[in-house]
């Protein structure tokens, strides 16, 4: 039994025996109290508590808060009436077996009217329907309050990961590496220095510029990459060999920004940086069944370390996860290590 089930269960037997002991004072002033007080008394009480309880247990089980606004009212206005109804026919057995156990004459009973009746149901539907209004204005409080921290949680979580993926694309080591080489060429190759530093200007500026993006054309993802390529072919020079096959059609295909670089980085880090002599990047695109395809690859073998829990690859599967019929695998392909990207068009 949860934190909230037990108290509910105490508030609902607090709020039982309020009723009975305020029918009773009614009893005491206005009319007798005596034997058939205590049990109609005592049975409205029972009979409000049974009615909530069960109300509430259809209502968390059916989970009638998440069918809307609407249903969840009309439900719970079914099961007040029911409840009003089943208390009436809980006090009538209570009485009749209050009098053949004799605690009480037949002539004490009485008989009531239609009217007096329907009276007598409409004060039980009215009690129990304002308790059971409490609880579920409580209830759907707490779910908004719920979905408020839910929402904020998630969008804390987003922009985590979306500075985490900034740092990434910020790597010091990468751009200590890219300064490096731009100094060294300075003297020996001037020309080539500038350019460097110019697509190392465009890295930085796709990184601060694109992260807030929802969407980028492959070809823009492509056009950063390239100068990315360029930066890193400084420092790993023959050790760092691209192929490039990419479909016309697909250069306005739409893909989340940076996830392509993102790949390719995995790919130099985990692959070309740790292989004797270098090797080999692939980069494919197509289209195909409504999808982009994207696959990176890179020599190496995947091991326990590399199972894709990096803040790179963390970021690209939280991002992915975001929207449906997107995938990401990553996987040993022969002595290559393969990455997957499928995203809906």
């Amino acid at each position: 039994m949860t934190r909230d089930d037990v108290r509910f269960v105490l508030l609902n037997t607090l709020f039982g025996v309020a009723y009975a002991a305020f029918n009773l004072l009614f009893f005491s002033i206005f009319m007798r109290l005596n034997v058939v007080a205590w049990v109609i008394a005592v049975g409205l009480g029972i009979g409000v508590w049974l009615g909530s309880s069960v109300l509430r247990i259809a209502a968390m089980r059916g989970r009638w808060i998440e069918q809307g606004g609407a249903r969840f009212a009309l439900k719970l206005a079914i099961g007040v009436l029911l409840g009003a109804t089943a208390t009436m026919l809980l006090v009538n057995v209570m009485a009749r077996a209050a009098l053949s156990l004799g605690w009480v004459a037949s002539g004490e009973l009485g008989r009531s009217s239609l009217g007096q009746l329907f009276g007598y149901w409409t004060n039980i539907a009215v009690v129990l329907g304002m308790w059971t209004a409490l609880w579920a204005g409580w209830q759907a409080l707490r779910r908004y309050r719920q979905g408020e921290m839910a929402r904020l949680r998630a969008e804390s979580q987003r922009s985590a990961l979306e500075l985490d993926a900034l740092r990434a694309r910020l790597n010091p080591h990468f751009v200590f590496n890219a300064l490096n080489n731009v100094r060294a060429l300075i003297n020996e190759e001037p020309a080539r220095a500038r350019e460097v530093v110019t697509q190392l200007s465009n890295i930085l500026r796709h990184a601060l510029e694109h992260s807030q993006r929802e969407s980028a054309s492959l070809g823009e993802e492509l056009a950063v990459v390239d100068d990315y390529l360029a930066v890193e072919s400084v420092h790993y020079e023959e050790r760092l060999r691209v192929h490039r096959d990419i479909a016309r059609d697909a250069l306005d295909a739409q893909l989340p920004p940076m996830l392509l670089q993102l790949l390719v980085e995995n790919a130099i880090k985990h692959g070309i940086a740790r292989t004797p002599g270098g090797g080999e990047l692939s980069v494919s695109a197509w289209r195909q069944d409504g999808k982009l395809a994207v696959e990176v690859s890179n020599p190496g073998r995947m091991d326990g370390n590399e199972g894709g829990h990096g803040v790179g690859l963390a970021y690209l599967r939280a991002r992915l996860a975001r929207e449906p019929g997107h995938h990401f695998e990553l996987r040993q392909n022969g002595p290559r290590v393969l990455a997957h990207l499928e995203i809906s068009q």
